[in-house]
């Protein structure tokens, strides 16, 4: 993966991005100040450095029948590497489980968990949360609302470059 040097207009395209990922080429380089084919080059060259990980639809959980979301704090038994790296692989093979964060601290992951309702949220926790190897405890928090839902990261178009290549492409062709 090669670098790239984040200036203006690539900071600009992320975070026109983010917040649109099906926004054309043409208006993507339109709001960026810069041609369509640059503008591409540019994309292309932030996916291939890792800055743009993919594109997906924002789905709406209650419109597809998930009415609850809890936030699951699980405690392991062991925190060896591959006892870490098994409840990993576990966790990723539950669709029911969107998010999963490894924390420092009392808890040793946060997961983010989408259910029917509360029995179906409680079937996955007594058949496969608990039930599997190394947990030894499991704090559920219920989510009553979400008032803010802000994916990805804060991108601040007029900071200075992120890093310095020599061999970097010109702003504009």
């Amino acid at each position: 993966m090669r670098r790239v040097k984040l200036d203006r207009i690539d900071r600009r395209i992320l975070r026109d991005l983010q917040a649109d990922g099906r926004m054309t080429n043409v208006e993507l380089a339109r709001r960026a100040g810069i041609s369509a084919p640059p503008c591409l080059r540019r994309v292309r060259a932030l996916e291939e450095a890792g800055y743009i990980r993919g594109y997906h639809a924002d789905i709406n959980p209650e419109s597809m029948g998930f009415h609850v979301t809890v936030f699951a704090q699980v405690g392991l038994s062991s925190q060896a590497e591959s006892d870490l790296k098994r409840f990993e692989s576990l966790v990723n093979s539950w669709p029911e489980v969107r998010e999963c964060n490894m924390l420092a601290g009392e808890t040793d992951f946060l997961l983010k968990v989408v259910a029917v309702d509360w029995d179906s949220y409680q079937r996955f926790l007594t058949t496969k949360l608990t039930a599997a190897p190394n947990v030894s405890h499991v704090k559920s928090a219920l989510a009553i609302r979400q008032s803010k839902y802000a994916p990805g990261v804060p991108i601040d178009v007029d900071v200075g470059p992120e890093s310095k290549d020599e061999d970097d492409e010109d702003t504009e062709d």
